[in-house]
């Protein structure tokens, strides 16, 4: 009378008893600690990425220049970027036409379709839609081309013949992603508005003279001006996000296929963070 039954043995015990403990204070310590590890290690990823950033931009001036693989890269980020880049654009611009006017007509302003769907598709939609496909394609390509190359130590023999790594592999990808990617950007842009332009004349009824004049008269040379720099700057994300998870990748298939992903996540996220600093910076009040 009076005693309590003990807890019985087995897993139900056992999920008692690590509640019970994740209760207490030595809980809340491993729970702080997890935290700690977790900071540290974003902590170092950036000071990693930051000093391989550094390095990358600091052999640009530097001769030797490789042209042939500028080239190539030339070729490989930009031009073969186009169709997924314009086929994105095109369509986006066509469903913002239908989004803002459907928007529009509940009060009775269907005539701002012009102009938002240019200043949408060029300050916003344009760079950052253009991005994420170009780093879904390129980033994942550069890091498993490099990882590859880490892992079959073709990396260590550029280094055995007096190669820089980073002057061979590195820099035409990073002059490249910033040389494509506003032209990539640009073209997105006038595709975009064409896909807004097809889709308000065609299937709402605008006037097509009236909507080039609209588009005209509210588009500005700061609009466009903020879109390619955003491109610039999202070109470097994604060569430099490639180069350095491919230049760290791990052994095996494995090393290089998670080289690849991590590559694009961090990439993505990079740029919709830029994005936003971007945008604060040239249309904040």
């Amino acid at each position: 009378m009076g005693q309590r039954a003990p807890i019985p043995a087995g897993p139900v015990a056992s999920t008692k008893a690590s509640l019970v403990s994740m209760r207490g204070p030595l809980g809340i310590g491993f729970l702080l600690a997890a935290i700690g590890r977790s900071t540290l290690a974003a902590i170092r990823s950036i000071g990693r990425i930051s000093i391989f950033a550094v390095i990358a931009v600091s052999h640009v001036l530097r001769p030797p220049f490789f042209f042939r693989e500028l080239s190539q890269q030339l070729l490989a980020i930009g031009f073969l970027s186009l169709p997924v880049v314009g086929l994105t654009a095109l369509f986006t611009g066509g469903a913002l036409a239908l989004q803002i006017y459907a928007g529009g007509a509940r009060f009775n302003a269907e005539s701002v379709v012009p102009a938002l769907v240019a200043i949408g598709i060029v300050r916003e939609l344009g760079p950052v839609i253009g991005g994420l496909m170009v780093a879904g394609r390129v980033s994942a390509s550069i890091a498993a081309e490099i990882g590859t190359m880490r892992v079959t130590e073709q990396i260590d023999a550029l280094e055995t013949l007096s190669t820089d790594p980073i002057k061979y592999l590195v820099v035409p990808r990073l002059l490249a992603g910033v040389i494509t990617m506003p032209c990539l950007t640009f073209i997105g842009d006038t595709v975009g508005i064409l896909g807004g332009f097809l889709v308000g004349t065609q299937r709402l009824g605008f006037n097509a003279a009236a909507y080039i004049q609209n588009t005209w008269n509210f588009l500005e040379v700061d609009d466009v001006t903020s879109s390619l720099v955003k491109a610039a700057v999202f070109g470097f994300i994604i060569a430099i996000m490639g180069c350095y998870h491919g230049h760290r990748s791990e052994r095996g298939a494995k090393g290089v296929g998670r080289a690849a992903t991590n590559a694009v996540v961090t990439a993505s996220v990079l740029i919709f963070t830029a994005n936003y600093l971007l945008t604060e910076t040239f249309f904040s009040a």
